[in-house]
């Protein structure tokens, strides 16, 4: 992504295998993230438009974010087989699901064409989500 896909308050994007076009409203936690972000992009003297970038402003590329994300995930004492870059996707589209109450969310959000491709995404692994009787 792209500072330059931030317009009218909104995140607009294109997905890499199907092509299908959203448009994320910045709103709520992704608004703090991106304020936070181009805050301390700010003080860089190196200006990039991307908006993972390193200490010195530099943009990262994907084998920079890979290699942290493998050393997070060792210090977190997680296996690798246990949780990928990958799977990151397959918790946005869960996520979505179980707060909306809706899988339709989590389809649009994620891009496909038929809810049973959102339903191969979406882990229920900690069970269903209820509410108490009291």
């Amino acid at each position: 992504m792209d500072d330059r896909h931030i317009r009218d308050d909104q995140l607009w994007i294109q997905q890499g295998k199907t092509g299908a076009k959203r448009r994320i409203e910045i709103v709520g936690e992704l608004k703090v993230l991106l304020t936070r972000i181009a805050k301390r992009k700010a003080g860089y003297k190196t200006r990039s438009t991307k908006p993972v970038v390193l200490e010195s402003g530099q943009p990262t590329t994907y084998g920079m974010l890979r290699g942290r994300f493998d050393k997070a995930r060792e210090a977190a004492g997680i296996e690798k087989a246990l949780f990928q870059m990958r799977d990151l996707r397959a918790k946005a589209g869960t996520d979505k699901a179980e707060t909306s109450g809706d899988i339709m969310q989590a389809r649009d959000q994620l891009g496909h064409t038929t809810v049973v491709m959102t339903e191969q995404y979406i882990r229920d692994r900690r069970g269903k989500k209820v509410t108490p009787t009291r």
